[in-house]
């Protein structure tokens, strides 16, 4: 059974950390979001699906729309933040973001993103929260069935109502890191995320936040209901994600986070997890065609 682990990180702001995977803030591209009229969600057409390159870099600056959006890769790794959480999100997986939230997007690997546009009068009940999601092989087919040129009315509602609840029937992927409000452990935990390979004690983080480690220790319980070893493993787990969507070896993913071998890190990924890292990075993602069109959120 797999661990209740989330591989997002909780942040109050959408800042690019410049020691994340993601390019530097000094050299990413950063677009304004400009959606054409011809991709909006109506009433008529309910669901649009928006197909397109994403380079490593690309940055979509923060905004929010009218209708809900479920952003899908069929490859690559892409960061998607609101005001108090990032989800960095693997391929073959999506993000649904639900209507009139504000969120923005980079690209940490050159992706390939399918977005379904859809409008409010059509989202389920029970999807008012943000969240990611695994593709099952009939989701991925019917959103790229959505995709089709010149599609009729009718099948379009059929597959869209089937996009519809093959959304709804997914269970969301325990991917996050929460950030805690206090401080002094938000400072703590800043600075792991930098270096969540980092072998420094407790007594260390606490020492260098000016708290004691039983103050440390009880703010890490009461502010996110997790250990510090817990919550270490959990920001390992999504510095991870990058690396292996890179194929670097396992043996230097496991020294780079701090495992003195590849087996103890896949054990630790297995349990979090239920499968080995290379199985949970490799996905049935088709080979997404290069569609012209601007490369918007």
């Amino acid at each position: 059974m797999r661990a209740s682990l989330n591989l997002s990180f909780c942040l109050r702001s959408a800042a690019v950390n410049p020691n994340e995977l993601a390019a530097p803030a000094s050299t990413a591209r950063v677009r304004l979001i400009d959606i054409p009229a011809s991709v909006a969600p109506t009433a008529t057409h309910p669901i649009r699906v928006r197909a397109r390159p994403m380079p490593a870099g690309e940055s979509i600056a923060l905004h929010l729309h009218a209708w809900a959006q479920l952003a899908y890769a069929s490859r690559g790794v892409m960061r998607v933040a609101v005001e108090s959480c990032t989800w960095m999100v693997p391929p073959s997986r999506a993000i649904w973001v639900p209507p009139h939230v504000p969120h923005e997007v980079v690209i940490i690997e050159d992706a390939y993103l399918r977005t379904l546009y859809i409008d409010e009068s059509v989202v389920p009940a029970g999807l008012d929260a943000c969240r990611v999601v695994d593709v099952s092989g009939l989701l991925r087919e019917a959103i790229a069935a959505l995709d089709a040129d010149e599609l009729d009315s009718s099948r379009e509602r059929l597959l869209g109502a089937l996009a519809l609840d093959e959304i709804t029937r997914s269970e969301p992927l325990p991917l996050s890191v929460p950030m805690p409000a206090e401080k002094r452990l938000r400072a703590l935990c800043e600075a792991l995320l930098k270096d969540p390979g980092s072998n420094d004690s407790l007594e260390y983080w606490a020492e260098s936040v000016g708290a004691s480690t039983r103050t440390i220790a009880r703010l890490f319980r009461q502010e996110l209901g997790l250990s510090f070893s817990q919550w270490r493993q959990q920001a390992v787990l999504a510095r991870a994600i990058p690396l292996l969507n890179r194929g670097r070896a396992l043996s230097q993913i496991a020294h780079e986070l701090g495992y003195q071998s590849q087996s103890a890190f896949s054990a630790m990924f297995r349990r979090a997890f239920g499968e080995s890292p290379r199985a949970f990075m490799m996905r049935d993602g088709e080979a997404a065609p290069e569609r012209s069109g601007t490369d918007d959120d």
